[in-house]
């Protein structure tokens, strides 16, 4: 059980990272093994084709040199050639004639001691040859060729060359590419296994995290990882989804708290309306009407602060915005005329910026009319509400904005109208206490932020700032009056 036990642990403890770092090892000692092979064995081939071609050189050296040689002149011409020639460090040379005369240069008596030299020594080959001999232990290198005068064969010529040096260089070649070899591998699995492990390390944390968050705590992050790569980048966009996620379900929360909270109220007063209704035996047709007529606007009460609640708890999603291309002068026009209709107010629309901007255009209106309807609340007929566009000439961002002349928020109280189901002293029945929280909730969907502030006019001045990316360049157009 002990020994299974350790077995087991051992393999927990191999984790990816050595795994992977122990499969790029083997995968690049195999690699690495055949190129050394290739390596040297190609330099062993050149080599071998350098000392044949020498050999070869040879040959053609020792027939021009006896070329003119007649027979009764060709030993003289071998013995002052051989006597003239100077060899290449670990060849030698032995020349057989006819005669059954034999010469050569210095270190060749080795030569004469194997059998097969000497064959062909008596007996000329048809066409020259090359074989690889064991002489005295060495490894060598032997080239035949035949000798001719004319069209007769009179001798044979051999040249050997030692192949000892090239085994010595060929062993270096070797040592030093699997030196180089064994350099490269360290460097690269131990590269890999760095990276591997941060990498691993990343996705750990990850894994951790992840684990949290389905234990509840929403609150754990993965942190700036101090780099700009793919693993940073993994860690930040893991942060981003979690804080998009976290935000959801609180706004999920809230939503159900909010329905719970504010559908009490109505459902409360329509059913204790029914309740009366149904105690009195004899009610007449006139009492049955004022009953119907309070549940139903209970009702219609509640389907609108449900359809708004829905509308805020759908912010967060990524298709809430349904994104068109909009005139922007065009749009604050007929927005104009639309809020003519509402209150006689001194109605003026300010100087519009010709740009087309990148939104959805129903949400945005309806933003925008929501605070029209709040202006209006807010004013008399003899007060002025206007609807401005300004567009800013440091960063492109572009702010709408209706202003009025009317009391405005004390700034004490802007905190308070912001908030869900927040009103300003005694509210209308009708109203819901969302307006201003969607109004937000579309200006943030698009990049930007909504604010209350003193409007130079006196009163209030609520605004929509749409960041840059929403708006197109154009040039200023002249102010329009409504």
């Amino acid at each position: 059980m002990t020994a299974t036990g350790t077995g087991a642990n051992r393999r927990r403890r191999l984790g990816s990272a050595s795994r992977l770092a122990a499969f790029l090892a083997i995968l690049l000692a195999v690699i690495l093994s055949v190129t050394a092979y290739e390596t040297e064995r190609a330099f062993t081939n050149q080599s071998i084709a350098s000392t044949t071609r020498n050999l070869g050189s040879e040959v053609d050296s020792f027939s021009r040199a006896t070329a003119k040689a007649s027979t009764s002149s060709l030993e003289p011409a071998t013995v002052a050639y051989l006597q003239g020639r100077v060899l290449v460090q670990g060849e030698s040379l032995m020349i057989g004639l006819d005669s059954g005369r034999r010469f050569g240069s210095a270190g060749s008596a080795a030569l004469l001691g194997d059998p097969r030299v000497r064959r062909l020594l008596d007996s000329p080959p048809s066409a020259t040859s090359t074989r690889r001999l064991t002489l005295d232990g060495a490894d060598t290198l032997l080239l035949a060729s035949p000798i001719h005068q004319g069209a007769a064969t009179v001798g044979t010529l051999i040249v050997a060359a030692d192949l000892s040096q090239l085994h010595a260089d060929q062993q270096r070649v070797l040592v030093l590419g699997v030196g180089e070899a064994l350099v490269a591998l360290f460097a690269a699995v131990a590269g890999a296994y760095l990276l591997l492990r941060r990498l691993l390390r990343t996705v750990g944390s990850i894994t951790d995290t992840a684990s949290s968050i389905e234990n509840g705590d929403l609150d754990r992050r993965l942190g700036d990882q101090g780099t700009d790569d793919e693993v940073g980048k993994l860690a930040a966009t893991f942060d981003s989804m979690l804080d998009r996620l976290q935000a959801a379900m609180v706004v999920q929360r809230r939503l159900l708290s909010d329905v719970s909270h504010q559908l009490r109220t109505p459902l409360t007063v329509a059913r204790g309306h029914l309740e009366v209704l149904a105690r009195q035996p004899h009610a007449d047709m006139e009492e049955v009407r004022e009953t119907v007529a309070v549940v139903v606007d209970e009702l219609d009460h509640m389907r609108s602060l449900v359809e708004r609640l829905l509308l805020l708890g759908r912010a967060l999603e990524p298709d809430f915005l349904q994104v068109e291309r909009l005139d922007l002068r065009t749009f604050l026009s007929d927005l104009s005329d639309a809020a003519r209709v509402l209150a006689p107010r001194h109605w003026s629309l300010a100087p519009v910026p010709d740009v087309v901007l990148e939104v959805d255009v129903a949400k945005l209106r309806g933003a925008l009319l929501n605070l029209v309807d709040n202006a209006v609340g807010a004013t008399t007929p003899d007060d002025a509400v206007e609807v401005r566009a300004i567009r800013s000439p440091l960063d492109g961002s572009l702010v709408l904005s209706v202003e009025d002349s009317g009391p405005g928020i004390p700034d004490e109280q802007l905190l308070t109208v912001l908030a869900r189901f927040g009103r300003l002293g005694s509210a209308d029945r009708e109203g819901s206490g969302l307006g201003l929280a969607i109004v937000t909730a579309v200006a943030e969907a698009h990049g930007g932020t909504f604010t209350l502030g003193r409007s130079e006019l006196g009163g209030c001045r609520a605004a929509i700032s749409l960041p840059a990316s929403r708006v197109t360049m154009g040039a200023e157009r002249s102010p329009v009056g409504v």
